[in-house]
């Protein structure tokens, strides 16, 4: 049995408007601030963070309310080996790379 496919928009019943908003203005612009570097993957988008704790809880508190809100996406946090670079990586089927430009264009400049 294939599974329902949600539509690439953001489902804002997913989140009370308590965790929207602490999402929208604290989360994402907190982790945005953190990019240090970014490259295109063949479905998405991967984005350097710093390879420290409260970068890495911030990036797992990004996510699991992401998830939500945002089924569509494949999420990934990703550490390197030997202290190397932490990746958050957004991706999914096709479509989705198109939607991460736009909705996280700030992410890119």
């Amino acid at each position: 049995m294939a599974l329902s496919e949600s539509p690439f928009a953001c489902d804002h019943s997913a989140l009370t408007p308590e965790a929207r908003k602490h999402h929208s203005d604290e989360v994402v612009p907190a982790l945005r601030r953190l990019v240090k570097s970014r490259r295109e993957v063949p479905d998405g988008y991967a984005f350097e963070l710093p390879a420290e704790s409260a970068a890495i809880l911030l990036a797992a508190e990004f996510a699991s309310i992401e998830r939500l809100c945002c089924p569509f996406l494949d999420i990934a946090l990703r550490i390197e080996r030997e202290h190397g670079k932490f990746w958050l990586e957004l991706s999914g089927r096709p479509g989705t790379k198109e939607f991460i430009r736009e909705d996280f264009a700030p992410w890119f400049s």
